[in-house]
């Protein structure tokens, strides 16, 4: 196989850049871009040349080149992210952006962003103000908490809270609730990037309150009790309340962190689903400092969000990965009209997507999947096609043993494989 016969088969760029396809982007694209575009599909060319052995692959790729150039123009114009239709059955789907915003929340939030804002200006005083100040308030509200603060996910939540109250002390963990928070990213290595060191007690299915009490010494830091939200041990099991914790902290003078994971400030039970933990009922219940997310059972955007005594979140305030953490304007945006709903619980199950989908009429479901059922019928889709009962979870490491009564849409493909079809509807 000669390669210097198919490297010479490769396209000038000049020749490439004098066609008519080509020269149709002009209008959108500066033309140093569209260059760079081709320059780069050239040298993947000659990459792939040098690394195939087969003669007719080789010159199927030569002379699909303007076209992966006109694909590569186009992915750029349109950009990577797109909107979707989520039929996986999974509400808060983490590969799909988690919760979702209402027409409703983005109109107020377009209103207060297509301007300048008061973001870190006091209107009252006419002096600087504090970002920190937008969703305090209303965050203490709806959590009886002391005071609030927002990072920008969880996990940033919980490596500030450590590394103020823990640095270089130790933080002692239950063994069976060092989760993986998905993304192969881990309880523990988050504790190590904090500074914390972690001192683990009990076994994986069973830790009792003694075991805490046993690993206290003198460089006890705090005591960080992390919520299974995204599995659940069940059967020969044990593990310590958080009163208990709470107790245990106040008399070893030892501060007690709650990572509750995706959160929620309802309760779902009236609506046939298992209970959950509200921050609420954590922050009643004596925990110092209480984290979770905004864009899981909450239903907003991606953030951390800490609430507990206020002397303690001073402290975070001022660390220094607190400006490193910190949200934009966006997520305080989205997060303070998520928020104000909240204010009225009902209008919080009508108006927030995540909470609505979650406690749907089964009736309303069945409609909404023939719909999609007549979508794919009239979109010619060769299959058979009907619609189903079935189960959806609610995902997004929520609720992981709840099953939402539901229906599907199931596809039998006619003369082709699954994967052909799957690929059809992507």
């Amino acid at each position: 196989m000669d390669k210097n016969k198919l490297y010479r088969l490769i396209p000038k760029v000049d020749t490439i850049m004098e066609r008519e396809a080509i020269q149709d982007f002009d209008a959108e694209v500066d033309r140093k871009y569209i260059l760079t575009i081709v320059r780069q599909e050239l040298e993947a060319l000659r990459i792939f040349i040098d690394e195939t052995d087969n003669v007719d692959i080789v010159k199927q790729r030569i002379d699909g080149t303007e076209s992966n150039i006109i694909r590569s123009l186009n992915g750029i114009k349109q950009g990577n992210l797109k909107r979707v239709i989520n039929c996986t059955g999974v509400i808060v789907h983490t590969n799909l952006g988690r919760s979702i915003l209402s027409d409703e929340i983005f109109e107020e939030i377009k209103q207060k962003l297509i301007g300048y804002t008061n973001l870190e200006y006091d209107l009252e005083s006419g002096t600087r103000g504090s970002r920190h100040s937008i969703v305090e308030s209303l965050l203490c509200l709806v959590t009886g908490a002391e005071s609030a603060m927002i990072v920008n996910n969880n996990a940033a939540a919980v490596m500030l809270i450590l590394n103020t109250l823990s640095l270089n002390k130790e933080t002692i963990v239950s063994r069976g609730e060092l989760v993986e928070i998905g993304g192969s990213f881990r309880i523990p290595e988050v504790m190590k990037m904090s500074g914390a060191k972690l001192v683990e007690v009990g076994t994986t299915n069973k830790t009792r309150l003694s075991d805490y009490e046993r690993a206290l010494s003198e460089n006890t830091g705090t005591i960080m009790k992390v919520h299974t939200s995204n599995y659940a041990i069940v059967g020969f099991s044990e593990s310590v309340g958080i009163e208990a914790l709470a107790n245990l902290g106040r008399s070893e003078d030892v501060f007690l962190i709650e990572d509750l994971g995706s959160g929620t400030l309802v309760d779902f039970k009236p609506y046939g689903i298992s209970h959950e933990p509200t921050v609420k009922e954590s922050v009643e219940k004596g925990i110092d400092v209480v984290t979770f997310s905004g864009d899981k059972l909450l239903g907003g955007p991606q953030a951390g969000l800490i609430v507990g005594k206020k002397h303690l979140i001073d402290r975070m305030k001022k660390n220094q990965l607190a400006r490193a953490l910190r949200v934009d304007k966006f997520t305080l945006a989205a997060l303070e009209s998520v928020l104000k709903i909240y204010l009225k619980e009902e209008h919080a199950f009508k108006k927030i997507p995540t909470l609505n989908m979650i406690t749907q009429d089964k009736e309303r479901i069945r409609s909404k999947a023939e719909s999609l059922k007549n979508m794919l019928v009239e979109n010619g889709i060769n299959s058979n096609i009907k619609v189903v009962e079935s189960e959806s979870m609610i995902g997004g490491g929520s609720l992981p043993v709840a099953l939402i009564p539901s229906y599907a849409v199931e596809i039998e493909p006619l003369n082709r494989k699954i994967s052909a079809l799957e690929k059809e509807l992507r």
